[in-house]
């Protein structure tokens, strides 16, 4: 069994910042890409950012040049750290992960979120 575990969220002024992190722990074998999503009230739960464990990344338009994703392989954490913050990136925050377990047994592992709340 594989564990992510998000922290970072918070309540923050527009304009501000937060460093999320998310980190898998459990029966590891490799982990492939992994993500950031994000789902606000309402709303469909959306792709914000992905990294592949080489480093490319990926963005979606409304996060380019405010928010960047990094991993730490050796950790098994992904981070991501956002800036200029928005009201309208209030949002719970969702980390996911393509893990190769032990067994060889690739699955999708989703965080239970980390609420991000920005104020006008």
């Amino acid at each position: 069994q594989v564990q992510l575990v998000e922290s970072g969220g918070g309540l923050v002024q527009a304009g501000g910042s937060l460093r999320l992190s998310c980190a898998a722990s459990g029966s590891i074998f490799r982990i492939n890409d992994m993500g950031w999503y994000r789902q606000a009230t309402g709303k469909q739960r959306e792709l914000v950012a992905a990294i592949t464990s080489g480093g490319s990344t990926t963005y979606a338009d409304f996060v380019k040049g405010r928010f960047t994703i990094s991993r730490d392989n050796a950790q098994n954490t992904v981070y991501l750290q956002m800036n200029s913050l928005k009201p309208e990136d209030t949002a719970v925050y969702f980390c996911k992960a393509d893990v190769v377990s032990l067994l060889l047994l690739r699955t999708d592992y989703w965080g239970k979120g980390t609420l991000v709340t920005v104020s006008s």
